[in-house]
């Protein structure tokens, strides 16, 4: 069986994490947590990266940054991982569920303003597939009605909107190195702070409501308790790992846009054919080829669609199921009008194989695919009719 993912190592991991043991510093804040929150500033422009144990973690750092409470509301797509409401449910918030784009699968821009209301306190737009949102629209939005805007950047490291890193245009951005992301560490995120003015209080929120951070540089001297906060630090050998990854960033980058373009050569006579619809990257986006998906005509041909790839060979999976359907979803949130975009589309994308190494594999998972189709007819047979 062809995976959906494969986690891709560059070689150097192995010995990145030997030379952390030798060190003798295995707990956060060493020497390659340094190295890749210096990167990550370089690569995105941020005022502080913050290297955290997940993606989940950096979300429930923004929202404390944020100082949302209960009764405040949070406006976002409903397709999203959950970790998008959770982080904001925990502080007693309510998500607020604005439809998706047609084209892209993000927030649609067009529809946020009508959502907000005196509760409102921040917007979190996510770039779906590494594609970024409309952020200029979201920045101004935000600017009139006083919101902080917080990026959703899981599936964007290395992504531009309009020459900007994604995940350098908000207040803050959440960034995500799962074992399926572009660069990984097994579990492993960061938080992207462009407010200078919450550089130190982000600090302290990581380091479990301490000071630690001034003290190790010997800004203060004694640390003690200062505000909210958690143990949101990955260890030492997390971000070793990662460090081989991002050394490799560029290279690990090509290799998969190398992938996503064949896809999307190959597919296009099925798309001519109507028989499925490729992946939209809007002229104002340089995507990063995080995921590569098709949108099927309808549920059931999505179902076969998925069996059909299975029984050849290839595993090919579908994506979020709306957090508004979700029994947590109807009772921490709430929804902005019936979003429809966002209930057909969940229900007819399917995400094909992407991974480094996958290259072999593409002419069988591009037959099998195509194999589907012939003659571009399509896949529901006469006798289902």
């Amino acid at each position: 069986m062809i995976p959906f993912n494969k986690p891709y190592m560059t070689g150097k991991e192995l010995g990145y994490i030997a030379q952390a043991h030798a060190n003798g510093h295995l707990a956060g804040d060493g020497a390659f947590t340094r190295r890749c929150s210096q990167w990550l500033e370089q690569r995105t422009g941020a005022a502080c990266a913050l290297l955290t144990h997940s993606c989940t973690a950096a979300l429930e750092m923004a929202a404390l940054l944020a100082d949302i409470g209960p009764g405040d509301e949070v406006i976002m797509p409903s397709y999203t991982f959950v970790s998008t409401a959770n982080a904001f449910v925990l502080r007693g918030a309510t998500p607020v569920f604005v439809d998706i784009r047609a084209d892209t699968l993000n927030i649609d821009e067009t529809l946020i303003e009508a959502a907000i209301t005196p509760r409102t306190r921040a917007i979190v737009p996510v770039h779906y597939a590494g594609v970024g949102c409309e952020m200029d629209v979201i920045m101004a939005v935000a600017q009139r009605h006083g919101l902080i805007v917080i990026e959703d950047a899981a599936q964007a490291i290395l992504s531009y909107y309009k020459g900007l890193p994604l995940g350098s245009i908000g207040h803050l951005a959440c960034l995500s190195f799962h074992e399926t992301k572009n660069l990984i560490s097994g579990e492993g995120g960061a938080l992207l702070v462009n407010d200078p003015q919450l550089v130190e209080r982000a600090e302290i929120i990581r380091e479990k409501g301490t000071n630690r951070s001034a003290f190790f540089r010997g800004q203060v001297d004694k640390y003690t308790w200062q505000d909210l906060g958690s143990s949101y630090l990955p260890g030492e050998l997390i971000t070793a790992f990662l460090w081989a990854q991002m050394e490799a960033a560029d290279e690990i980058l090509q290799a998969r846009l190398a992938l996503w373009d064949r896809y999307h050569h190959a597919l296009a006579p099925l798309e001519r054919n109507f028989r499925l619809r490729r992946p939209c990257l809007p002229a104002s986006c340089r995507g990063n080829a995080h995921m590569y998906h098709v949108l099927l005509p309808d549920l059931a041909e999505r179902t076969r669609f998925i069996e059909g790839l299975k029984q050849q060979g290839v595993n090919a999976v579908f994506h979020y199921v709306p957090l508004h359907s979700s029994p947590a979803g109807r009772r921490f949130g709430r929804e902005q009008g019936e979003l429809p975009v966002t209930r057909d589309l969940a229900e007819r994308l399917v995400r094909l194989p992407l991974w480094i190494g996958l290259d072999e594999h593409m002419d069988k998972v591009i037959e099998a695919i195509t194999s589907l189709f012939p003659d571009g007819a399509p896949l529901t047979d006469a006798g289902d009719e």
